[in-house]
Parts: C-alpha cells; structure tokens; sequence
C-alpha cells in the first residue's frame, strides 16, 4: 500500500527475474529462541515487557474510566442472548460479571421472545473449570441431527484452537457417562449415526499436515476406543487440513461431506456412503453451505462450465446432485459490485438464506427452489445495513437474523421463511450517544487506479481543518468481507469523545467477489498494503483528518497489514496498534497454522515470492532511525494459530534498533484478545489509552 512508485516497479522487476530475486539477502535472526513460546527465557522475556508497557498505560489517568466503560459494555446483561436452534428450542453462551467462562442453557422460541426469558442451565462452565482446575473456553457444540438430544461440546484449554470433545446429553443435562471422548486435538468431528462419529483428528504420527491439522478421516464407534476407529479417508501431508461434515435436510436427505483441503482456497470434495467415498464435482474454489432437498449448497469461487449445465461465474451460489445424475442448478450470480458473503450463508427446511452485498452495503435475500429454477425475493429486513445469518435448521421455515449498522444497534428479527414475513424480537440498547453522529462512504483511488470504498463515522459537524482523531482499520486478505458494524466500545470510547472511526474496503477481502480477493495474492499483494495508503491520504485531502491524528490497528492478516503499513508509509500515521500479528514472513510457514496459508501469501521455497517478502515483510524491513510512531503490539501466549511469537520478536527489533514501542501479551485468550470478557475489557482498554494518548492528547 505505502509503496512509491519505483517500489513498486522493483517489486514487478523481481518478480520478472528469478536470478535477481536470489541475489537479495536475507537479514540474520538473533530471536530466533523468542519462538519457543512457553521457555522459561522467553516467558521472562514477556513478563519484563508488559511490565514496562503496563507500568505507562495502567498509570494512565483515563485507563480506570476505560476499563469500566468496556468492561460495563461487555458484560451487560441487557445485550443480546444470540440464539440456537437446536431441536425445535433456543440454546445459547451466556457471559457475564458472574459467569466468566459461561452458561450454556436453553429455553423455548416462545420464552426467548420474551424480555426476560426463563432459562434453563445445561452445562456451567465456571462449575466445571472450578471442578477440573481448568480454563475452559467455551469453543461450540455439535448436535446429532436425527433427534438433537445429544452434542459434543467443544472446550478449549484458555482459547486455543486445540479442543476436547465430550458427549453431552440436553434432557438429563449432563456429559453421558461413558459417551463419546476425544481428546485435546486439532479436530473435525462430525455426527454421522446417533451411534458413529466421522472425525478428522490428531491419530498419531504422521497424521498430522505440516499446518498442523488433521488429514486422516476414522469413523469412531459408540463403545469402542479410539485405537479401534476405522479409516475413511486419508488425504496427503502435504495438503492444508480434511475436514468432515454432516448434512440433514426438511426432506429426510442426508450427507456425509469431506472437504480435502489441498490449499486454503483449493479442495476436493467426496460423499461418504455405505460404498465407501465418492467424488463431487464441483470446482475447486468451492466451500459447501447445507443441503436442501438433496441438493448440495455450494458457494463457487471461481468461474465454471459444468457439464450438461449453463455457465456459473465466480461467487455464485449453486445446487449440486451429489450423485452427479443431474445438471447444477444456479442459485444466485453476483454482479461486478455485489458479493454473498461466505460466512453468511443458510439452508431451512425449504429455503436458502443468504447475505447479499451491494457496494459494502448489504440485504437478506432468499432464495426458493421450484419447478421453473430458482426464485429469488429480498427479506423485509432494513437495508444498506450488515446482516448476519444467525441461526435456522433443517426442520423449520424459522430463522434469527441480525442486522446492524456503524450506527445503528444490533437487532434481531424471526424470520418466517415461508412467508417471508419478518418481525423485529429484540435490540441492543444504545451504548453510547449518536445523535449528531452520520455514516458516510466515500471512495479513494489507489496507485493503480482501482477506486477503494471506505466508511467513515463522525460528528455531523466535525470541521474539515484536518484536526480530526481518527481511527482506521481495514483486514485485506482471505476474502474475508469488512461489513458495518456497531461497536458500542468504539462509540463510547472514541466517537463520543470527538473522534472519527473509518473502515477501509481494500482488495484482498470479499467485498466485491472473488476477483477482489484475488487481486491481492502472493506477490500481487502490494495492491493491498497501496489502497489502505490510498484511503489514508484521501482522509488527509479531505482535511478529515491528518497523519499526526490518524491512528490504525488490525489483527491476524491485518496486523500484518499493519506491519506493513508502519514500515512502508510511517509518514502517514500518528499511532499504529498491531494486534496478534504475522509480521515475519520469511518465517511464517514454520510458525504455528503459518504452513496453511501459503494459497494467501505464497511459499519461501519460490523466489519470486521469498523476493516480494524479503523487501514487505514487516520484520525484516524495520530501519534503525526510521521516523517511526511509538507502536503498539499485543497479542496472546495461548494463541496456537499466528501464535505470539511474531509480535515477540518485531518488538525485540524494535527494541535493538532503539525504536518507541509497548508490548503487551496476554497470557489466554486463543487468536483474540482474551479468554473472557474481563480479559477483552482489558485489551481494550490498553489499546484506547494508547490512541487517546498519541491522537486526542498530542499536538
């Protein structure tokens, strides 16, 4: 993104030469021992620096008034209960002051809509980890779908993605004494009998990819150990994951669907029947969604002409025959500027749901299979808005769907699919004061041209001197779609206060399809690290704001975008927080889950694309002396996806190189802030204290 012109220009030239690519040399590593994460030297490492980096920020006089407002916000039992459906009833996570690890528990649709349902307690997780002398997180549930009387309850040791899997029962609500146990593992487990499980798991050595992820699939017998579990399917070391799924649909259908996970964007899909396993066609670029009327939903991510069938362009929605015998049928094509988002998507009994984006601004749409093909109508739901799709089953024609906006409060609506017929149940009360508060979207042009939306949310009076506090973020990778959101921490701590909030739609996300996404791959990726640039310096034309007052933060991928940005374009920012990050790419693929995104960023072992990294990775790019602002890095010990060890050894350098930078790692939490909402509240207030500090208390 923060590339000039003549960076640029050498990236493509060694792009085009392999030979000159070789001849950049790769820096030296003397925190190369900051990667054995839980080491006595490294964990005295990380508790001399959140002392330090604490020793400022706690001390802060506005980080008390911080911590009480996120955590008051996180923990307020007036938020939404989200809604399950599990068989006919609502089940749901419950968090607050009282139950840090949570309630699981349940009550009926008619009792829900009520202001303040009865629940009814199935699993106490704060009992249980008292009970077991654990930190357990709670990491989901998967209920048989025949009757929906018996889960497997994921929990996770302090939020890694690692789990252990129980069986638990919903009518004597209680783990079934000798039922189904898996142990702690990376795992894909799926029902596919109420007396049989599928499982993709840690089985041994040599079961497990170089990602770190399954890639042998057994079925597993009620009553019969593990060590008798019988093959499926095997996959190949070198693939990314395989994982296994069970579809049920109103009709009585049902299917067994394992996803071989060749590169993170790339599988292949087989059935399991009484036969054995057999092939689907479909592209590669596809991810499976539910079944309906024994058709297999499938989003197509890249452009295919099946046979027998008319042409499907990419991001597509599509119904395929598992058997093969009959033609796929096109659900929904997206035009240039619309996109169904990946994560959005659901079946009922006679329907699919899914989110449709039209230039960042979205609607419910359904869709219905008939005679004639499929029909299509819009769901009475408020528009230019984000829409989550969050619970249907295969039973019914009920769904929840939720629909926010940066200003606008999470509500949620029952949907009478049948009918589409929609009523709003339930809202999030305003937390903190909108009035005089707009939304707008606006339009950068990056380096090459291509015009990059963005939102941005401010006082209707903000005066356009440039003397703005503004925060930006933006994520840019994995199609992964940045849509409108309500953040009452964001409106309370840093709207309310005076400050701008933007979000910047860059390529390398879902925004607009595939093709968005795409843009941005491997050693095409400067595009990415360009338009967020792009959207900085229109804020700066705009005298919206300027870089002593712009602040930017991301996580994951994003705050590898922030690595970036800091060490191409410091010029443009005030204050930079990035958050569980990969910053040290010429690495990144022997680091924790880094081997699986190599579809994303590309391999070490190309030299076209160990040449991009070598002048982009973050870590091996800083400069002594660089006019870099004071930094921001945090992240998590129990984060066994990125892992810490990133963030550890960037803020080293920046120590060495005599560099302004906090570090702080919190020791759970998985890849995210923390374990519970204590332990967000926290990271959250950290970051604001920083931003006030560097954005609305400097000159």
């Amino acid at each position: 993104m923060r590339r000039l012109a003549l960076l640029a220009a050498l990236a493509l030239s060694a792009s085009a030469h392999p030979a000159l690519a070789q001849t950049v040399a790769e820096p030296s590593d003397p925190y190369i021992w900051l990667e054995e994460v839980s080491s006595p030297r490294a964990m005295a490492w990380v508790e001399a620096e959140n002392a330090r980096s604490l020793a400022v920020l706690k001390a802060d006089p506005h980080f008390a008034g911080f911590y009480a407002d996120a955590l008051k916000i996180a923990e307020a039992t007036d938020r939404i209960a989200m809604p399950r459906l599990i068989g006919g009833q609502i089940a749901n996570l419950w968090q607050d002051a009282a139950h840090v690890h949570g309630l699981w528990r349940m009550t009926t649709p008619t009792e829900y809509e009520k202001p303040e349902p009865a629940w009814q307690t199935l699993l106490d997780l704060d009992a249980l980890s008292a009970a077991e002398k654990a930190n357990w997180v709670w990491a989901g549930a998967d209920c048989e779908l025949s009757s929906e009387k018996r889960c497997l309850v994921a929990l996770s040791d302090g939020g890694e993605d690692a789990n252990t899997l129980r069986e638990f029962d919903l009518v004597s609500r209680s783990f079934v004494s000798g039922g189904f146990m898996l142990p702690k593992s990376k795992q894909w487990v799926s029902w596919e009998t109420p007396d049989s499980l599928i499982a993709a798991r840690d089985w041994g050595a040599g079961t497990m990819t170089a990602s770190g992820y399954p890639f042998v699939v057994k079925r597993v017998q009620r009553g019969a150990p593990l060590t008798a579990a019988t093959e499926v399917f095997r996959g190949k070391p070198d693939d990314v994951f395989v994982i296994p799924a069970s579809f049920t649909d109103g009709a009585g259908h049902t299917e067994v669907v394992i996803t071989r996970g060749i590169t993170f964007f790339e599988a292949e899909f087989v059935r399991v029947t009484a036969q054995g396993t057999t092939p689907i066609a479909v592209p590669r670029k596809s991810t499976v969604k539910g079944l309906l009327q024994g058709r297999l939903i499938f989003q197509v991510n890249e452009d295919w002409m099946p046979k027998g069938g008319q042409p499907i362009t990419a991001g597509a929605l599509v119904a395929v025959d598992p058997e093969g015998k009959a033609a796929p049928e096109l659900i929904f094509a997206p035009g240039p500027r619309q996109s169904v988002d990946a994560d959005e998507v659901s079946v009922t009994r006679d329907h699919v749901l899914a989110a449709v984006y039209d230039n960042v601004r979205g609607r419910a749409m359904r869709f219905t299979r008939s005679a004639g093909g499929w029909q299509q109508s819009v769901l009475p739901l408020p528009d230019n808005a984000a829409v989550s799709m969050v619970s249907s089953d295969h039973a019914s024609n009920t769904a929840y769907v939720s629909v926010q906006s940066y200003l606008l409060p999470t509500a949620l609506w029952k949907v009478d699919v049948a009918s589409g017929a929609a009523v709003q149940i339930k809202q999030t009360p305003a937390r903190f004061a909108a009035d005089g508060m707009v939304t707008e979207q606006f339009e950068a042009t990056s380096k090459d041209g291509a015009k990059v939306p963005y939102f941005i949310t401010h006082r209707a009076d903000m005066p356009l001197t440039g003397a703005t506090p503004t925060l930006m973020t933006a994520y840019g990778g994995f199609q992964v779609s940045y849509t409108p959101h309500y953040s009452g921490v964001t409106g309370k701590l840093w709207l309310e206060r005076g400050g701008a909030f933007v979000v910047a739609n860059i390529r390398g996300g879902g925004e607009f399809g595939p093709a968005w996404h795409e843009a941005g791959l491997k050693t095409k990726r400067q595009v990415i690290y360009d338009d967020f640039a792009a959207v900085a310096e229109d804020l700066t034309a705009r005298k919206i704001t300027s870089p002593q007052k712009l602040g930017i933060y991301g996580g994951s991928n994003g705050g590898l975008l922030m690595g970036v940005e800091l060490t191409q374009r410091p010029e443009l920012f005030g204050a930079v927080s990035i958050q569980i990050p990969l910053l040290d790419m010429l690495r990144y693929e022997k680091l924790s889950a880094g081997a699986s995104w190599v579809g994303e960023y590309g391999a070490m072992a190309n030299p076209d694309e160990k040449a991009f990294w070598l002048k982009t990775s973050p870590y091996s790019n800083l400069k002594r002396g660089a006019p870099y602002p004071e930094t921001l890095i945090w992240t998590t010990t129990k984060d066994d996806r990125v892992g810490p060890v990133q963030a550890r050894k960037f803020a080293a350098r920046m120590k060495e190189y005599g560099l302004p930078y906090l570090y702080y790692e919190t020791t759970a939490g998985g890849h995210g802030a923390g374990a519970n909402l204590k332990e967000s509240a926290m990271t959250t207030a950290l970051e604001m204290v920083y931003f006030q500090r560097h954005l609305m208390e400097a000159n």
